[in-house]
């Protein structure tokens, strides 16, 4: 595989898109195809520590990531990126400047992701100790037309990893499982 892929998934925190780009990730290690995850809040810890939740900030974490997801794709490595991604003009730019691209849209009810809250992040947005969470205080802008649509509240992690993975097959961006 000489050129890899941007696999970018979108949807609001506890919807399940790191745990899916994990289980993923890992399919396609064990068949000795190079993956990674980029998880938006290991990123952020590393290479966004100065940025808060502005909507200029978050645009800027957007760019960061979306750059180095390009230098691995570009280099023939299968990208998840797992990032909330809240407005649309992020995932429009991602897919401007990553050639080979695909957004998947992890879908989650509000309150299904709320009552996953292993943070305690909705409860604090909730009682206002954080301001600006997407989905409580801050917009999430819903895909307009996300190439797939994963409904995490219908399905397992792991039939929503598979599901991923059967679309890049199907679409051709991934090589064909030996017999």
């Amino acid at each position: 595989m000489a050129q890899g892929i941007t696999v970018w998934l979108t949807g609001l925190s506890g919807a399940g898109k790191t745990t899916i780009c994990r289980i993923a990730a890992d399919r396609l290690l064990r068949r000795g195809i190079r993956a990674e995850v980029l998880d938006g809040d290991e990123l952020r810890n590393a290479l966004s520590p100065d940025l808060g939740f502005s909507r200029e900030d978050r645009m800027q974490h957007a760019r960061r990531t979306a750059y180095v997801a390009k230098l691995l794709s570009r280099n023939g490595v299968v990208v998840f990126v797992a990032l909330i991604s809240p407005y649309r003009e992020m995932r429009s730019h991602a897919r401007r400047e990553i050639e080979q691209f695909v957004e998947v849209y992890v879908k989650c009810p509000l309150t299904v992701c709320a009552k996953r809250d292993v943070k305690g992040l909705y409860r604090k947005a909730a009682r206002g100790k954080i301001r600006q969470f997407t989905g409580i205080s801050d917009p999430y802008e819903e895909p307009d037309h996300p190439d797939l649509v994963l409904e995490t509240d219908r399905e397992s992690p792991q039939e929503s990893a598979e599901k991923l993975l059967q679309y890049l097959k199907a679409s051709g961006r991934l090589p064909p499982e030996p017999s």
